[in-house]
């Protein structure tokens, strides 16, 4: 029964993600393994197993996060929360350039965007690729 309650909230968070990493924002159906669900907050700092506390994110974002919720703010070096997919809006915090550039708005995106090496080379290039094939969402949405 548990694993069925698993699979059905995991269906439930893929889809209020829109099928895409809810970090990066890249498409489930590009990246080269399968999206996973993250603990924004994670277990071993008491964080739930519930939709409320979930994420869908891409295997790259996910393995730079781990457990951590806080990060240091590269521009003024204090200590902050990371971006949360649960309480803040993606595109209030972070802006999406037309190089595949993620340009960090808040402390909080800015500390994000270091943690989960957002704009790495690799992944710049990956999210201009996609975003030539117009897969990447508009400011919009």
């Amino acid at each position: 029964m548990a694993r069925v309650r698993h699979v059905a909230l995991r269906e439930r968070l893929i889809e209020r993600a829109k099928n895409r990493c809810e970090y990066c924002q890249l498409p489930d159906d590009i990246g080269w393994a399968i999206h996973e669900v993250d603990h924004v907050i994670a277990r071993k700092h008491g964080g739930k197993t519930v939709l409320g506390n979930l994420a869908y994110a891409c295997p790259p974002c996910n393995r730079h996060k781990g457990t951590d919720y806080r990060s240091f703010d590269p521009l003024t070096g204090k200590d902050t929360r990371l971006f949360n997919p649960r309480l803040q809006a993606w595109h209030k915090h972070f802006q999406l350039n037309d190089d595949g550039i993620i340009i960090p708005r808040t402390p909080e995106s800015r500390a994000t965007v270091q943690l989960l090496r957002l704009n790495d080379p690799s992944r710049v290039q990956q999210r201009a690729d996609i975003m030539a094939l117009d897969k990447l969402p508009s400011e919009s949405e």
